[in-house]
Parts: structure tokens; sequence; C-alpha cells
């Protein structure tokens, strides 16, 4: 067992936050393309996941030459773990955005329901909570980490008036239960998000102090 070479976890973190960046990027521009009703962004979205999913295949293989050129310490092989475990989540992220970017271009066809509720919140939420997860592992700070985790209950709380918005919506004018619908599967997404970036602060924690909180209320 030996520790890896600096260059190397360098490069490593490069790759997640890379990664990272364009995810936060695909949700923010999706959001734009719902609420500036702006199709052509919407498009652009779906064409750039083809270089997310590029980005975790890379990160794949970076970590498997790591781990088959060398024999990292328990420290350093948490980080690469992390890293794996890492990059599909951040895909699975941009899928969310991809499917916010899909209903944009459904309902941007549509007359426009107004206003868009708490979803830019939601939208704003998450991408914050996105970007401090990965300043978070590029410093391998396990508190902010714990800190994103606990600001999960505030995406879930705007989750919650959305839906009884859009319910009340729904009931009040049937015309629109159609659009509302899709309003709130945006939603749902947006608070799929806030669960994928509470698993990669716990992977985080892990990463810094090898526990796993993962499951486990008290640990936090």
């Amino acid at each position: 067992m030996r520790t890896l070479p600096e260059t190397a976890l360098n490069q490593l973190r490069d790759h997640v936050l890379l990664m990272g960046g364009e995810v936060e990027r695909a949700i923010d521009q999706a959001t734009r393309a719902l609420i500036e009703r702006d199709s052509e962004l919407a498009e652009q979205v779906l064409r750039d996941d083809d270089r997310v999913d590029a980005l975790e295949l890379e990160t794949d293989q970076f970590c498997v030459r790591l781990l088959a050129l060398h024999s990292p310490d328990a420290h350093d092989l948490r980080q690469v773990v992390t890293a794996i475990k890492i990059t599909p989540i951040l895909e699975r992220i941009a899928d969310h955005a991809c499917n916010i970017a899909r209903a944009a271009i459904y309902l941007n066809d549509e007359p426009q329901l107004k206003p868009y509720f708490d979803l830019p919140k939601m939208s704003w939420l998450a991408c914050e909570m996105l970007r401090l997860s990965l300043d978070a592992f590029a410093a391998g700070d396990a508190e902010t980490a714990r800190a994103v985790i606990e600001r999960d209950d505030e995406i879930d709380q705007l989750y919650d008036r959305v839906f009884h918005d859009l319910l009340d919506r729904m009931s009040n004018d049937p015309a629109a239960a159609g659009r509302a619908a899709r309003l709130l599967l945006v939603a749902k997404h947006f608070e799929r998000i806030g669960d994928y970036v509470t698993d990669i602060c716990e992977l985080i924690v892990y990463m810094k102090e090898a526990l796993v909180i993962k499951h486990s209320q008290i640990a936090r």
C-alpha cells in the first residue's frame, strides 16, 4: 500500500469537478428553457448530455487505471472509490435535467401557466446544493457535506408546497390539468436531484472520515 501521486489525485478531482460543472449547467439551462420558454436551449441540454456520459466513462477508466497501476493506501483508496460512486450519480442528475428540458419543450408549445410556483426556487437550491457538494469533494470537507445534507429538507418542503399548489390548480382549472401535471413532474425531478446530492455528500463524509452515514440519521 502506498500514497497515490498528488498529480493523480488532482487529475481525479478535476475529472469529477468538470463533470459536476457540466451537470450544474444542464440544470440551470433546463430551468431557463422552461421559465424563458426557450425550446432551443432545451434542445441544447439534450445534445450536451452526450458530453456528460463521455465524462463519466473517462472518469471510470481513469479510476480503474489508478487501481491497476497503484496499490493506494486506505485514505487514497477511499478517494478513488468515492469518485467512482459519484460519477454515476452525477450522470443520473443530468438525466433529470434532460427530463426537465423535455418538459420545457412540451410546455413551451402550450399556453403558459403562471406563475411557475416555487420551481425557480427549487432549481436554485438544487444547483446551490450541487455546487457546495462539489466544493466539499474538492476540499475533502465533511462538515460542509453534512450541512448540504441538512438543506435537503428545504427542497423537500418546496416540493410539498408545489405539489399542493399544482393539485389546487388542477382541481380549479381542469383545462390546465395536463400542464400542471407536467410541472409537477418537473418539481419531482428537482426533488430527486436534492436526494442525489445528499448521496454525494454521504460519500464525501465516507471519503474524509471513513464513516458510513447512509441510512443512519444518528451518525449524521
